[in-house]
C-alpha cells in the first residue's frame, strides 16, 4: 500500500481526510518524527502550501501532501483569507472568529466561500488541486462540531452551520472535502 504524508499534526484535519481517502496509507507528521514550525509566509494559499509540502518531502522523501485553506469575507474584502489561522493576531479560534464577527457588526452582506488548495508532492512531481464551498457568516456562533470558523459559516443550500452538519456531509461539501476528492481521483488509477 502506497504512503502519502498528510503535513499535519491538526486532527481535526486529519481526521476528516482519513474518512476520504482508501487504499493508501496516511502517515502524520508525528509518524515521520518531524517537529519543526515551517514557515507559511506567504500571500497566496498555493505558496504556502507548496512550502509545507516542499519541506516535508525533502524531509522525509516520502510522498506528501499539504494544504492551505482559509476563509474568504467579501465585506472584509476577502478577509482573513491566508492570515485566517492568525486572524486575531495569534493561533487562536475563538479570537479569529471574534474578530470575524466584530468586524461584520452591522453588516448587510454576509457572504463569505471557504478556499482550500492542497500541493501534493508525488514521485516529486508537484500537484495543485483547489476546492470551494461559498456560504454566508451567522450573526453568532452555532453548533460544536468542526473547528476554526466552523461554528459560523454556513454553506449555501443548507440552514446549519458546518459545526452543526454531520462530519459526513460536511466532508461532501466543504472547500477541503472538495480538494481532497480532486486529489483522490487523481490518486486513483483507472481500471
Amino acid at each position: 500500500m502506497p504512503q502519502l504524508v498528510i503535513a499535519s499534526n491538526n486532527t481535526h484535519k486529519i481526521n476528516e481526510i482519513s474518512q476520504l481517502v482508501e487504499g493508501i496509507e496516511l502517515l502524520s507528521l508525528k509518524d515521520i518524527g518531524f517537529s519543526a514550525d515551517i514557515p507559511e509566509p506567504y500571500h497566496t494559499f498555493e505558496e504556502n502550501a507548496l512550502a509545507k509540502a516542499s519541506a516535508i518531502y525533502q524531509f522525509s522523501g516520502k510522498n506528501v501532501f499539504a494544504d492551505d485553506s482559509g476563509i474568504c469575507v467579501y465585506a472584509l474584502n476577502g478577509e482573513p483569507g491566508v492570515d485566517s489561522a492568525h486572524y486575531s493576531g495569534e493561533r487562536d479560534d475563538e479570537k479569529n472568529l471574534r474578530k470575524v464577527l466584530a468586524g461584520l457588526k452591522g453588516e448587510q452582506d454576509r457572504r463569505a466561500f471557504y478556499k482550500a488548495v492542497i500541493c501534493l508532492v508525488w514521485d516529486g512531481e508537484v500537484y495543485y488541486f483547489e476546492g470551494i464551498c461559498e456560504g454566508k457568516i451567522t450573526e453568532e456562533k452555532r453548533g460544536e462540531g468542526g473547528f476554526g470558523y466552523d461554528p459560523i459559516f454556513i454553506p449555501d443550500g443548507y440552514e446549519q452551520t458546518f459545526a452543526e452538519l454531520p462530519l459526513s456531509v460536511k466532508n461532501q461539501i466543504s472547500h477541503r472535502g472538495k480538494a481532497v476528492m480532486k486529489m483522490v481521483e487523481w490518486l486513483t488509477p483507472n481500471p
